[in-house]
């Protein structure tokens, strides 16, 4: 195995907000707490050692336990739930969906990268402890984002009704797509392992968040991952002033719209804040709360309540109130004795709206740490890349700017447009000095020249690239080709693939291999040679 790193600001698949947070830009400092470094680290314990109660350890702890009691734990997993009630404990959290069989590969990157890091900071901090958690987003309905995974091309999906929160789903009819899935993976060894992995998850387990906390369970628990549903009513409970807050005085909204309005002056907003930031969670339906003239009603049903019914409600059904993405983070750290989230770009973007929020219900808000990213490479694939002279970073260019780019590399003319572009933009430079000089109004003349002798350079530059793509066209095949194979549709491959693509050909080793090869404060994309 061969490990490299480049900045993630080479991929080009990480937005402003994430590039100027990487670089600890002025603009971005306001809304963050401490930055993911040693010293930060430092500060973070300190302050969450100061606020987070011992009497929350014990539920936390009773309902992990209560959790876990049908599923098969390691001695780490079970070491490190016990270990949650000393006050020198903390968690490194970072959460996910219910994706059907993991969904994309990155799935494997944040936990890793979680596990990872709670091992650094051992070392760093040996007087305390640093537990793993995968927080499963149970609460989530959104069905059509989670419902299906790619394996080898295609796409493997389970069709069912939606309604409600996807934890709770019944894993009814996923026994039609093991079947499917299995047609396409063969008799070895490892996929024998993929097999077994599904069906024991989906065949045998009675919903979605338990079949989901096998899978993780497996492939983690020597880890001492410790895997937590928020769904569930001794943990709502420990929410429930949060809960009270939110129904009476709407502080979600007020504080994170405030932030929006100083955030948006210089990044894209991420999500926006309701007036009521809650849904309401039954069997079968989650659905937002929403204040009419004093009366609060559930979407889309008969469902309403009083001010004082509802307040009632919360006391003696907290499990019915569901956060929604803006409250969701809070419910983590309030529950979790954490230090840090660990998430992708767009999960750091909306926590970075959220510190006054959490400011003003007065919950420390945790580091955040952007989980590494991953390039897989097999050996044949970087030999292609070296053959072809296409180096890491120039493997993430625009296709069109890669391919012009070692056109014009291979190409016998010597002839660089660029170069002749920015000497004509020299010369008019001058030229408009000497306007301005004796007579401005010709100055638009000027401007005007520019831009049509510009143009027509391009234009001529556009016309060679395409001959010349035409006289290379075994050249413009091979790079296609292998960009397209590991950037599927222009994308980062760990959207789009399913860790079962190299886990039937690496088996363990895959796993082994990425958690070698991981280095969360490093805060460079990673790029492995398996």
């Amino acid at each position: 195995m061969k490990v490299a790193h480049i900045p993630f600001q080479e991929t080009g698949f990480f937005s402003k907000t994430i590039v100027d947070y990487l670089e600890k830009k002025k603009s971005i400092l306001p809304f963050y707490n401490n930055f993911p470094d040693i010293p930060g680290f430092y500060s973070q314990i300190e302050e969450k050692q100061a606020t987070f109660r011992l009497q929350t350890r014990l539920v936390l702890s009773a309902a992990l336990k209560s959790q876990y009691q049908h599923f098969k734990v390691s001695e780490k997993t079970q070491d490190n739930i016990e270990i949650l009630k000393k006050q020198n404990s903390f968690t490194v959290t970072t959460g996910h969906q219910l994706n059907l069989f993991t969904g994309p590969l990155y799935f494997l990157y944040k936990i890793i990268s979680t596990i990872n890091l709670c091992e650094e900071l051992s070392l760093k901090f040996p007087e305390q402890n640093f537990i793993p958690i995968y927080w499963m987003a149970s609460e989530d309905h959104d069905f059509e984002e989670i419902n299906f995974f790619n394996f080898d091309g295609k796409k493997v999906a389970w069709n069912r009704k939606d309604g409600g929160a996807v934890g709770r789903f019944s894993t009814n009819g996923l026994e039609n797509v093991f079947k499917v899935f299995a047609k396409h993976l063969g008799h070895s060894k490892n996929a024998e392992f993929i097999k077994k992995l599904f069906s024991e998850a989906y065949l045998k387990h009675q919903n979605l968040a338990d079949a989901t906390r096998y899978i993780a369970n497996e492939l983690f628990s020597d880890s001492g991952l410790v895997i937590i549903d928020g769904d569930d009513v001794k943990l709502k409970q420990l929410l429930t002033p949060i809960l009270k807050d939110e129904l009476e005085n709407q502080t979600s909204f007020k504080a994170v719209s405030k932030t929006i309005k100083n955030l948006k002056k210089d990044y894209k907003i991420q999500v926006n804040p309701r007036e009521l930031n809650l849904f309401y969670l039954g069997d079968h339906f989650r659905e937002r709360i929403i204040l009419e003239n004093g009366i609060y009603k559930v979407n889309n049903s008969e469902i309403s309540f009083s001010k004082s019914e509802i307040l009632k409600a919360v006391d003696e059904n907290p499990e019915a109130f569901s956060p929604n993405v803006i409250m969701r983070p809070l419910y983590q750290e309030v529950v979790l004795p954490n230090i840090c989230y660990v998430g992708g770009g767009g999960e750091i973007a909306y926590w970075l709206e959220l510190k006054d929020y959490f400011k003003k219900v007065a919950i420390p808000f945790p580091v955040l740490l952007l989980r590494n990213s991953v390039q897989l490479l097999s050996e044949k694939q970087q030999k292609k890349l070296n053959n072809l002279t296409i180096s890491h970073q120039e493997l993430f260019l625009n296709q069109h700017d890669l391919l012009a780019k070692k056109i014009i590399e291979n190409t016998d003319i010597e002839i660089d447009f660029d170069k002749k572009i920015n000497f004509l933009k020299k010369q008019f430079s001058e030229l408009k000095e000497v306007a301005k000089k004796t007579d401005v109004s010709f100055l638009g003349a000027v401007n005007a020249q520019e831009i049509k002798q510009i143009k027509g350079l391009e234009n001529l530059q556009k016309r060679m690239l395409r001959a010349e793509k035409r006289k290379q066209k075994a050249l413009v095949k091979r790079i296609t080709e292998l960009q397209n194979e590991l950037l599927p549709n222009q994308s980062l491959e760990e959207r789009q693939l399913n860790f079962s693509n190299y886990y039937l050909t690496y088996g363990p080793l895959f796993i082994r291999a990425l958690k070698g090869a991981l280095k969360p404060l490093q805060l460079e994309f990673t790029i492995v040679e398996l």
